[in-house]
Order: C-alpha cells, then sequence, then structure tokens
C-alpha cells in the first residue's frame, strides 16, 4: 500500500461493503470478501483483478500490494488459522505467531527450566541422603533392641 491515503480516500474506502475498517494507513477487509478472494485466486483470478472485480480503485495501491495481500491470508490458511481472518486488526507482523501461542511458548520454556531446577534439586538431595546413610552406617544402631 502507499504510504498514506488521503482523508477523501478513507472516507470512500470506509463506505465500500468490502472494508471492515480503514485508517490512512491501513486497510482491513471484511472475512467474506477475504474467503471470496482467497477462492478466486485459486481459481487463477489474478489479484488486482479480484480487487477491481469488487470495484476497488487499484490505483490507490502499490503493484505487489495485492498479490502480497493474498499471501499474507493464504499463511494464515495454511496454519490452520483461518479464524484469524476474522481479526479486525489483519495480518500481525510477528511471523503470524498470535500472542496466545506466544503465552503457550513462553509457559513451555518456563515448565522446562521449573523441570531442570526440580531434576537438579533431586540430585542434590540424592547426594545429601547418601552422605548422611555413609554416616550413619558407621554408627552403631540400638544394637540391644535388635538382638532381642
Amino acid at each position: 500500500m502507499r504510504t498514506t491515503l488521503s482523508n477523501e480516500e478513507v472516507v470512500k474506502l470506509r463506505k465500500h461493503p468490502c472494508v471492515f475498517s480503514c485508517t490512512s494507513k491501513s486497510v482491513n477487509y471484511t472475512y467474506e470478501f477475504k474467503i471470496h478472494a482467497l477462492e478466486k485466486h485459486e481459481k487463477g483470478v489474478t489479484a488486482r483483478d479480484i480487487w477491481k472485480q469488487a470495484d476497488f480503485d487499484t490505483s490507490l495501491w502499490k503493484k505487489s500490494y495485492f498479490k502480497d495481500t493474498l499471501r499474507d491470508w493464504r499463511k494464515i490458511v495454511r496454519r490452520g488459522n483461518i479464524p484469524s481472518l476474522n481479526n479486525k486488526g489483519g495480518v500481525q507482523h510477528d511471523d503470524g505467531m498470535t500472542i496466545s501461542l506466544k503465552a503457550e511458548k513462553d509457559k513451555i520454556k518456563r515448565l522446562e527450566l521449573q523441570v531442570r531446577y526440580l531434576q537438579a534439586e533431586n540430585a542434590f538431595l540424592a547426594q545429601l541422603r547418601a552422605k548422611r546413610a555413609e554416616r550413619n552406617s558407621g554408627r552403631m544402631k540400638n544394637s540391644e533392641s535388635s538382638e532381642n
């Protein structure tokens, strides 16, 4: 997309039925348009033609915008995350990793560290028990009660 859209262009795009929201720097499309565009592209319709058929003024964007946008949407679908096409924020530039996946990844990392800590603690306690057993093995235990 161009660096910025004019106020008039933003107003016009906000009225378009395929646009969910629009600012001077971004356009967010409806879920239905995204699915429709992906289906048409699968059937061989060029990316730019999809926008033209939807009655968009394609001169507002760089030549590669349409193809790049469809590529981003296809990535989301390939990852099996079709519901995230419904996000009003568009495609996030975090390599497609959602916040919940990041939280899950952080949780796994934290649990792995906890397991390593507990393993080290168990090894230390095992050594401590072994030293105590060694130290106690030289002592005579209550021999009178054991003989009876």
